[in-house]
């Protein structure tokens, strides 16, 4: 039992003194900040090699918890769903300056809202980090109307 225990216990401030390749998958999952923007869909122009941002969350995002409603499933529910991965993170130069995988791969601090140094999941939401104040969700959304739910045009 013991043994057990120290297996699933994420080391002390691991996202200082590991690389995100040597993380445990639970300090991974813990590096998380739950701002949800990794789940806003995201249109690439093959033309002009910009990805357009939407406001539009992915359909199992819970806008409100900005997370994932089935997240062990989520590959089965949705093909195109991506998972992080520390190459991924080096990659997408989408990811918010904020987000705490991209701050980690930059030798970057956390941010003191981060829920790893604050302990306060919410803190995210009212620093107004998340997508909980602007996201709407793929389901409310006809596919024909997404282009004027772009909120950044970014190079890729």
């Amino acid at each position: 039992m013991r043994q057990e225990k120290m297996e699933t216990a994420m080391r002390e401030r691991f996202w200082e003194r590991f690389t995100l390749e040597e993380l445990t998958p639970q300090e991974w999952e813990a590096l998380c900040d739950g701002c949800g923007q990794c789940c806003l869909l995201k249109l690439h122009d093959e033309d002009t090699q910009e990805l357009a941002v939407l406001n539009v969350a992915c359909r199992l995002l819970d806008i409100h918890s900005c997370q994932c409603s089935d997240y062990a499933n989520r590959f089965d529910s949705v093909p195109d769903c991506t998972q992080l991965t520390p190459a991924l993170v080096k990659e997408f130069t989408w990811l918010p300056q904020s987000c705490g995988y991209r701050r980690v791969a930059e030798g970057r601090k956390l941010a003191g809202w981060h829920p790893l140094l604050s302990n306060d999941a919410e803190r995210v939401h009212r620093k107004g980090i998340s997508v909980r104040s602007f996201a709407v969700s793929q389901d409310e959304v006809p596919e024909q109307q997404l282009e004027s739910h772009i909120i950044a045009v970014l190079p890729m």
